[in-house]
């Protein structure tokens, strides 16, 4: 049976991702005024209430709105085939399933907020000082982040030694 859905059983980890990101952006627009701060760590984190209109780092933030219609086809398409792959996965590739979850996880969290309110919520502010800013940011972004990391150290792990035969 396991064999037959892969890795899909790791989807409850991008349910759990989706449903924190969606509370957390639900709470800080209903509890915050725009670009209003509240220092968490001084001089290093706050939380800010930010809308972005654009992808990763506001890119395309400033088009007409058609961005917003790009930005849902592709999180669409990326999330139909993260599920796909969860499903083609084997028994041995935990790690690659962890990361393929949260990618969906974050992905399906910005993309509900894209669709519904037109933009994406962001409310974690990184900085040093007063003098750098890393773009606001999210639940969904941070999974999506982690995911990719782990996406990128599976596919530099040390091949088995069949793997290594089957390839001379």
């Amino acid at each position: 049976m396991s064999a037959r859905f892969g890795k899909l059983g790791w989807v409850w980890l991008s349910v759990v991702v989706f449903v924190i990101d969606q509370v957390t952006k639900f709470w800080f627009d209903n509890n915050l005024q725009m670009w209003e701060r509240i220092t968490v760590i001084p001089n290093v984190l706050d939380w800010t209430l930010a809308y972005n209109t654009g992808a990763a780092f506001s890119f395309l933030a400033g088009a007409s709105g058609w961005q917003r219609w790009l930005f849902t086809l592709i999180a669409v398409a990326v999330s139909v085939v993260l599920v796909v792959w969860m499903k083609r996965l084997k028994a041995d590739e935990t790690w690659l399933a962890v990361g393929l979850a949260l990618v969906l996880g974050g992905a399906l969290g910005n993309l509900v907020d894209r669709v519904i309110f037109g933009h994406v919520v962001d409310f974690i502010l990184v900085h040093w000082q007063s003098s750098w800013y890393f773009p606001a940011f999210n639940i969904a972004d941070s999974a999506i982040t982690v995911g990719a990391v782990l996406l990128a150290l599976d596919m530099f792990k040390s091949k088995k030694p069949e793997e290594e035969v089957a390839r001379d």
